[in-house]
């Protein structure tokens, strides 16, 4: 998202110190000008048309900090996964607009959890609960990209009691409501809150957000969506 010099203020410019200059020069001038001016729109346009991947320096890619990897690793030890019972393919937020499919998140080498390879497509962390397990189910998605709002971009603006359904495999809809949205210094980030299982069937909706550090071109905070199941469809049942 780096700005070009104004070519409006490079031509005045180069006018008023080569105003000596023949006019074949200036013509040569020009010409090269517009050459270097239409390759530097060519690999912006290309730049603009790598949507699906996940370059550090836009904003929606600083969303490893969603977990301390040593706190994961503890939830780990002391929560082993259960297999699951069914694997979420979609999710519909009717509040944001959202109706997409999900992919699937493990961990880092670190230890981090992965982060979603498509901005528009969030993904599940499968290492924990599936949505409708007892325990907390994570999804986690990007707030932004260098070419706009991504998936989770309006998830801050949640309020209590917005629905969220999470469609699996085997057919069922798992129906969740939101009961608050937090937002966290990426450094107090609450990973025990977030992934760990307190008594009953919540899914955690995770994405950027707070201050945005131009200098690291990074995201400072987290933004969670706490949520819990109010009600399952049947597979076969609308």
């Amino acid at each position: 998202m780096t700005s070009q010099p104004s070519p409006t203020d490079s031509s005045r410019s180069s006018r008023s110190s080569r105003s000596s200059r023949s006019k074949p020069d200036l013509t040569r001038w020009w010409v090269v000008a517009t050459i270097a001016l239409l390759l530097i729109g060519v690999g912006l346009l290309v730049a603009s048309q790598r949507g699906d991947d996940p370059v550090a320096a836009t904003h929606g890619a600083s969303m490893p900090a969603a977990g301390n990897p040593a706190a994961l690793k503890a939830l780990a030890a002391a929560h082993p996964a259960t297999p699951a019972r069914s694997v979420p393919l979609s999710i519909r937020i009717p509040a944001m607009g959202v109706s997409v499919s999900l992919s699937q998140l493990g961990i880092n080498a670190d230890g981090s959890p992965q982060v979603p390879t498509k901005y528009q497509e969030p993904g599940w962390y499968k290492l924990g609960p599936a949505p409708g397990m007892m325990g907390s189910a994570v999804i986690l998605g990007h707030v932004d990209d260098k070419k706009g709002p991504a998936v989770f971009f309006k998830l801050r603006s949640l309020k209590a009691g917005d629905k969220v359904d999470v469609s699996l495999a085997n057919g069922v809809i798992e129906h969740f409501a939101v009961n608050a949205v937090e937002t966290y210094l990426k450094a107090q980030f609450p990973s025990q809150k977030v992934y760990g299982s307190h008594g009953y069937r919540a899914l955690q909706l995770v994405t950027c957000g707070g201050t945005f550090d131009k200098a690291t071109g990074h995201y400072l905070s987290n933004v969670v969506a706490y949520t819990t199941l109010v009600s399952t469809t049947p597979a076969g049942k609308k």
